[in-house]
């Protein structure tokens, strides 16, 4: 056997492009949404594993066969879903070479391009976004700020949030760590929740706070300061901000600059999750979204959402990694070398919880190289003006609303109360959110709509729940997303909605 025969190499390498060639050509006619049931792999597959090598032919087709119909096609046209999850050419010739070196750079010496190539492109990055320079690295690395790639935005959560409670605890006694208090809103991503059960931050000390539709739910910094007063008054410790730029559910923006005012005065590291929009701050119309990013301890967004880099790849920005290193450092004799003995270069172990790590660097330089900072922009500002489009197709049927203001690429609508009504046998309508409580029967024709939708197979979007409403969300971003794609997705909604209201309609009527 010989697993890197070098011309079987290049046969299945071919067959593989082909493969998945072939796969983006046909993606727009498989269900966007998986229709499988569960378990339904077992019922496919041999229970055992094969004693005798098979050929890469008939695990294509195993794959075209079985693995595909159970694939949720996050790259199709039609996926508008959660928040988009691009990749491109650039991005999958990246993966391929990373993959190709199989380096592991946990430290500079293990592979000195992949620690110094990452140093590089995070400053690019930080130069396109704007960012001050104290999130830059310094020409020496000894001290200052810099950033790091990481796998995701839960991990980016999880290594700041460790570095601040370290911080707290250097100056307050480690045994005060039940005094500890971790903020966010409501429309936080959970992923803040799991990272402080994570590092030890008591659940009592975990406070979400409530926001506002009339403040398009972004977090109050009067409300943040309220919290506070009360945390100190009861003799617990403010620890940590999570402050969000463009959240899951509706792309709330937190007042960054305001917030920070609020944080200085009690000393609370303040992290910036802005995981979706953060791509877009590369344009100048957008940068005004993280105005106050200079005043912040931390910051990421993640390449793999918006900006053509395959999964995963989140950037995340220190403004002083010592504060990181102190707290995930370990040098074990078998790492110990003279470079990193000199603190003149970065081991990347040293940022992150685990020890090992892919050459991400390389995907991402060669997306930035591939495309140009232009026609990145251009890229991101396509997706804006097809959410503007979506969103004006809205509201020009008087059934829909739009829930919160469209920002960026996100358009959050519903059937609007209105639209659903019964008949009180003399012809007056009533809304059903009056006669219902909390607009239950309005939530649950929304919700209806939405899986009709899904379940057609032609299109894929999520929902949300904001203020007891329930929210359809059309997200575009998909790298093959075209206008005439946005418009038909709003065709099949239309479409749907006329029968379910009609069906809806019907019904009220003979009941009435």
């Amino acid at each position: 056997m010989n697993p890197l025969d070098l011309e079987e190499f290049k046969r299945q390498g071919y067959m593989m492009i082909d493969f998945l060639t072939d796969y983006y050509k046909n993606i727009e006619r498989y269900p966007v949404l998986s229709k499988v049931q569960p378990g339904y792999l077992a019922k496919k597959l041999p229970s055992s594993p094969p004693f005798e090598p098979e050929s890469i032919e008939s695990i294509l087709e195993d794959v075209q066969q079985h693995i595909i119909p159970g694939i949720t096609h996050w790259m199709s046209p039609n996926y508008y879903a959660y928040l988009p999850c691009n990749g491109s050419i650039a991005g999958f010739v990246g993966e391929m070479l990373s993959t190709g070196f199989n380096v592991v750079g946990f430290n500079w010496l293990s592979s000195p391009a992949a620690t110094e190539l990452e140093t590089i492109v995070m400053n690019w990055l930080a130069k396109m976004l704007n960012l001050p320079k104290s999130f830059m690295f310094s020409s020496n690395f000894k001290d200052g700020g810099g950033g790091v790639l990481l796998g995701t935005t839960c991990e980016a959560i999880l290594c700041t949030l460790v570095a601040a409670r370290d911080e707290k605890l250097s100056k307050i006694g480690k045994e005060n760590i039940g005094k500890l208090v971790v903020y966010c809103s409501d429309q936080t991503h959970s992923a803040l929740q799991k990272a402080t059960q994570i590092v030890g931050i008591h659940a009592q000390n975990f406070r979400v706070i409530k926001t506002k539709g009339s403040n398009f739910f972004a977090l109050s910094h009067e409300s943040f300061l309220s919290t506070i007063l009360l945390d100190v008054e009861n003799g617990l410790v403010p620890c940590f901000l999570c402050a969000t730029v463009g959240t899951t559910a509706t792309n709330a923006i937190d007042p960054i600059k305001l917030l920070c005012n609020v944080a200085k005065e009690y000393d609370i590291w303040v992290h910036v999750d802005a995981a979706y929009a953060g791509s877009a701050c590369i344009c100048p119309e957008f940068r005004h979204y993280i105005d106050g990013i200079e005043d912040v301890n931390s910051f990421s967004f993640n390449a793999h959402k918006w900006f053509l880099t395959n999964l995963a790849c989140c950037c995340l920005w220190v403004k002083d990694h010592s504060a990181l290193t102190k707290s995930l450092s370990t040098y074990p004799e078998y790492l110990r070398n003279i470079n990193s003995d000199s603190k003149e270069v970065i081991d990347y172990k040293d940022w992150q919880i685990p020890l090992s790590r892919k050459f991400n660097s390389l995907k991402l330089w060669i997306v930035i190289r591939s495309y140009g900072v232009e026609n990145l922009k251009k890229f991101l500002r396509n997706h804006v003006e097809m959410a503007k489009t979506f969103e004006g197709l809205v509201r020009k049927d008087e059934r829909f609303e739009i829930v919160v203001p469209t920002r960026f690429a996100l358009v959050c609508f519903r059937i609007c109360p209105s639209a659903i009504n019964i008949s009180n046998g003399s012809g007056d309508c009533y809304y059903i959110g009056k006669m219902m409580n909390d607009g239950y029967l309005v939530n649950e024709v929304n919700r209806k709509l939405l899986d009709s939708v899904n379940g057609s197979g032609k299109a894929y979007m999520s929902h949300c729940e904001v203020d007891g409403a329930f929210v359809i969300r059309c997200a575009i971003g998909s790298t093959l997303t075209e206008e005439h794609h946005v418009t038909m997705t709003w065709k099949l909604v239309q479409q749907h909605a006329t029968f379910l209201l009609g069906k809806k309609q019907a019904c009220d009527t003979q009941t009435g």
